[in-house]
């Protein structure tokens, strides 16, 4: 026969070991009061600063936005005072030393002296010849002007399609290939060194995309040199309805009279349109 085993009863060092302390259990209530007040004095203070970070930003923002609006003015301000302070320092140094000009062109050599006169007397050349004269006069400082603007890129191009041309010209037998002295030219039947012959155009050339528009850019902005130049002489071309006039002096003259006389004229005007005057 098996005996019956009897559950153990608890002990009191048992009991003591499963029973939770109740030191532990009185913080965890304090804690779970306070906690909401914490929790909301924690975010406003988050809060708070968020809204300091923010008014900060918008005032550094707002500093660099008027730094950026008034740099330009400040530049060119600084520009004009540096520009004065060195003629006041020119004079002053003219003022004190006779020979100041004299002594101060020892630091230039021959050369570049006379690329300065060169400079000054185009410069002074070029303002006296801003009147307009005639139409070849004026359509040559036109061209001077634009193979000025035209830069490194189109020399580029243009030295490299007149060697494509001297190398086709030169397969097709119309000038001769000469190496001398290491030097490799091209010579023409008139003795003439690396020209291309003049040929038949084959009406076969295509511009390419950037000449193209190049080419329009320059006459969009003639264009608008043009406008401007009308606009700044009080010559507008929008004003929209019949031209009456022959040059601006008549439309002018037209202007006063129909200022003055349109409100006796129009009825007569309309008859005449209308066909129905007598």
């Amino acid at each position: 026969m098996t005996k019956s085993t009897k559950p153990e009863e608890p002990t009191p060092a048992m009991e003591k070991s499963q029973s939770p302390p109740a030191s532990a259990a009185a913080p965890t209530t304090q804690t779970s009061t306070a906690d909401p007040k914490a929790a909301l004095a924690t975010r406003m203070a988050r809060f708070k600063a968020l809204q300091t970070q923010k008014e900060t930003g918008r005032r550094a923002t707002e500093a660099e936005l008027r730094a950026a609006e008034d740099r330009p003015q400040r530049l060119a301000q600084l520009s004009k005072l540096q520009a004065a302070n060195e003629k006041a320092s020119y004079k002053l140094l003219k003022a004190d030393d006779p020979d100041f000009e004299r002594k101060r062109n020892w630091d230039y050599t021959v050369e570049e002296s006379e690329s300065w006169d060169k400079r000054q007397t185009k410069k002074t050349r070029n303002r006296d010849n801003v009147a307009f004269a005639d139409f070849r006069g004026e359509a040559n400082k036109v061209y001077k002007r634009q193979v000025k603007q035209m830069g490194a890129k189109d020399l580029e191009e243009y030295a490299r399609e007149k060697a494509e041309r001297l190398q086709r010209q030169v397969r097709m037998g119309l000038i001769r290939l000469v190496e001398e002295n290491g030097e490799v030219f091209t010579v023409d039947s008139e003795g003439r060194v690396n020209t291309p012959v003049e040929e038949l155009y084959g009406h076969d050339h295509k511009p390419s995309k950037e000449a193209v528009d190049k080419l329009v850019e320059d006459l969009e902005k003639g264009e608008r040199a043009r406008l401007k130049a009308r606009a700044a002489r009080g010559i507008n071309d929008d004003d929209g309805g019949d031209v009456t006039y022959i040059n601006q002096k008549n439309k002018q003259f037209n202007e006063k009279l129909g200022r003055f006389y349109n409100r006796y004229t129009t009825e007569i005007r309309e008859s005449f349109e209308r066909g129905t005057a007598i």
